[in-house]
């Protein structure tokens, strides 16, 4: 055991992984924030979907102040978090076949859009077929993923792929499979995960890059205020109203 705390270990830990995707991934970052950018100078709309804790990244970037006002998030019932009963049904859900097509069928995504999907393994049948399918009705897509299970599992998908072999960007949130960074004698499972820490730096780290990407081409980004700023809730209903066909979590 190190002479840390606990605590001290997981900060440690979460520090290390938060300074090698800056590093490392800052290429990725700049391209999915171009993307971002580029959809909402085209006239597309955001959309952001995870499954289980991957749905907290997801949500975070939705109705956020300081954030992109045409992100929008993308349900998939019985899947958002752990809001189903019994918890265990929304990982079954995940490896159901041909679920994703259904979704997207009935969901407002068009070609011209973008859409962020998030799954730290990149295995299942959902977010494999969500992003293979988003990207045959002309939807461009930024997979949030470790890639590091690629190549240390098998895929949960009948073609045998991955998240990370159907996107047009590729964010690798250098998580190590199982998601626990921390080990103690007396505890026979590795605990304390990081994933949602990393992965949540690094959308809003894509964020920045769309917004300041999109005020450089003259270009006034769609941001909310927070409604505890004198004004805010007025600046976001202007927003609202002028995006309204883009926003589909208002109206």
């Amino acid at each position: 055991m190190s002479d840390r705390t606990p605590a001290g270990q997981f900060f440690d830990a979460a520090i290390t992984l938060l300074q090698r995707v800056s590093d490392e991934e800052a290429d990725s970052v700049g391209a999915a924030g171009t993307l971002l950018a580029d959809t909402v100078a085209d006239g597309g709309r955001l959309f952001a979907f995870g499954a289980g804790h991957s749905s907290l990244a997801a949500q975070d970037l939705v109705y956020r102040a300081g954030g992109l006002a045409l992100m929008n998030l993308l349900v998939v019932p019985g899947v958002l978090g752990v809001d189903v009963m019994p918890a265990t049904l929304g990982s079954a859900l995940e490896r159901v076949d041909g679920l994703a097509g259904v979704v997207l069928e009935t969901s407002p995504l068009r070609s011209g859009d973008a859409l962020v999907i998030i799954s730290l393994s990149g295995r299942n049948a959902l977010p494999v077929e969500m992003a293979m399918k988003a990207r045959a009705l002309g939807v461009r897509v930024i997979g949030v993923t470790s890639v590091a299970y690629a190549s240390e599992t098998t895929s949960r998908h009948t073609s045998g792929t991955y998240l990370k072999d159907h996107c047009d960007v590729v964010l690798d949130s250098k998580i190590a499979i199982g998601d626990a960074e921390l080990t103690h004698d007396a505890i026979p499972a590795p605990f304390a995960p990081a994933s949602t820490v990393v992965t949540t730096a690094l959308l809003q780290a894509v964020m920045a890059t769309a917004a300041a990407t999109l005020a450089d081409r003259g270009i006034e980004p769609p941001l909310l205020r927070s409604g505890n700023v004198d004004g805010g809730h007025e600046w976001n209903g202007r927003v609202f109203e002028e995006y309204r066909d883009r926003i589909f979590y208002q109206y």
